[in-house]
């Protein structure tokens, strides 16, 4: 997973600018299975049944708690969905790359 596992999330209060396009292109090599739409990135998971997908989005809130970082979670039965961005910038940082990263590492 790289350098971006080892990272942690810094907190942004809007005093940086957002990535553009093309870093935002070049950080998504990084992470795998993740999309860019509209200055954000997004997953979407697929489990057997309800259970398996709340064990999971419970382990994506601790990971979001300790970094400091939130997801938008969409969740139905055995699907969720998971968008990032940095909504103090309107845009992606690298927070959503760092989070992102170590929520693939689940």
């Amino acid at each position: 997973m790289g350098e971006l596992s080892k990272k942690k999330c810094k907190p942004c209060e809007g005093n940086i600018l957002p990535f553009s396009k093309k870093q935002a292109e070049e950080y998504l090599k990084q992470i795998p299975d993740w999309k860019l739409l509209d200055n954000k990135i997004y997953r979407e998971f697929k489990f057997k049944n309800f259970r398996e997908n709340m064990v999971f989005v419970n382990k994506v809130a601790e990971i979001a708690e300790q970094e400091k970082h939130h997801p938008d979670l969409q969740i139905s039965y055995d699907k969720l969905k998971i968008t990032l961005t940095t909504h103090a910038i309107k845009g992606l940082s690298e927070n959503d790359f760092i989070l992102a990263t170590k929520i693939n590492m689940l």
